[in-house]
């Protein structure tokens, strides 16, 4: 295993050239390219990186939902907006029927199991040692295990190291140039301080951002840059769209358009060779064909099952469909 590799990357994957000095202005315009040109160049990355076609199965669940000090103009689960699902806290210390719905998890095919927290930061005492304890029990499954839970300390992440975590999640949304349009609750150098915490504790980095919220072309570009530019990249880059939902500040922004999502999946699979990148919210609304598409374009993981902490995913048989559909196979590990 190479220096910049950890053991969420794909064992088999080649130490490919990369690049952590990107522009703005060159990913911009790879952004603008012929999209034929766009795919030509991403394939070529692609069948490099991941021989074979394999992709990623995750499973994602929300234990702790709502009531979130932050106010992400997206997320439903922000107690300052009306669509707040309220701080439903059922799971947050129950560690076995979380284990159930990972063990459910492993036998619909799913290869790593992920856990959502709506808080701001990690909070100690109780909260923190069933998270803990969910952590080991996904472990022991033979699952990998990723947890989503805002901001968290040195201690913490150290802790979460040693109790087998495998990544952490912590988008950046956007751009640093738009991001004050999105959230005002907490900085960009925060996320960024997060994300620098996680890499010390030795776990792998799970970040990426979301498209569609009135964000421009150069800011897509800018937040690939700032992804681009991290060394080593992220292991594991999602690439959202936007799911507008009633009572959420960005509730009237239009879809976007599926091609726009597949540029996204294309350039990110360009500049970030080895990591993989997960099509992930917004999935639903893309027909079977768009999905295909962005799996052709570099997209080598998918979250699995019916849903995605408060919106809809497509169900766990439709995704076999369509995997068997594109010729893919689920990554086994």
């Amino acid at each position: 295993m190479s220096p910049t590799q950890t053991p969420d990357q794909t064992a088999s994957k080649p130490a490919a050239a990369t690049r952590h000095d990107w522009s703005t202005a060159e990913i911009e315009a790879l952004l603008e390219l012929p999209l034929m040109e766009l795919l030509w160049q991403a394939q070529a990355v692609h069948r490099e990186a991941n021989p074979g076609y394999r992709v990623q199965l995750a499973s994602l669940l929300s234990v702790k939902t709502g009531g979130c000090e932050e106010d992400c103009a997206y997320c439903p689960q922000s107690m300052h907006h009306s669509s707040d699902v309220g701080g439903r806290e059922d799971l947050a210390l129950q560690v076995e029927p979380v284990l159930e719905r990972a063990r459910a998890a492993k036998e619909a095919g799913a290869h790593r199991f992920c856990m959502g927290w709506a808080w701001r930061e990690i909070r100690d005492g109780a909260p923190f040692d069933a998270m803990l304890a969910m952590v080991r029990g996904v472990r022991s499954l033979g699952l990998e295990a990723c947890v989503t839970a805002g901001m968290l300390s040195d201690g913490q992440a150290q802790q979460l190291a040693e109790a087998g975590l495998t990544s952490y999640n912590h988008n950046l949304d956007t751009s640093p140039e738009h991001y004050d349009q999105i959230i005002t609750t907490r900085t960009y150098a925060e996320r960024l301080e997060t994300l620098q915490r996680v890499r010390r504790a030795g776990i792998s980095m799970c970040c990426g951002g979301i498209i569609g919220m009135g964000e421009s072309l150069s800011d897509r570009a800018s937040l690939l840059q700032v992804l681009a530019s991290l060394e080593p990249h992220p292991e594991s880059v999602p690439i959202n769209a936007l799911v507008a939902v009633e009572g959420t500040p960005l509730e009237e922004q239009p879809p976007i358009d599926a091609l726009e999502l597949v540029r996204m999946v294309a350039t990110a699979r360009i500049l970030m060779p080895s990591s993989r990148v997960r099509l992930s919210a917004g999935r639903e609304q893309l027909s079977r064909e768009a999905q295909i598409l962005c799996l052709l374009a570099g997209a080598d993981s998918i979250f699995y099952g019916d849903t995605l902490l408060t919106t809809s995913n497509p169900a766990a048989a439709a995704d076999r469909e369509l995997l068997a559909a594109a010729g893919v196979t689920p990554w086994q590990g």
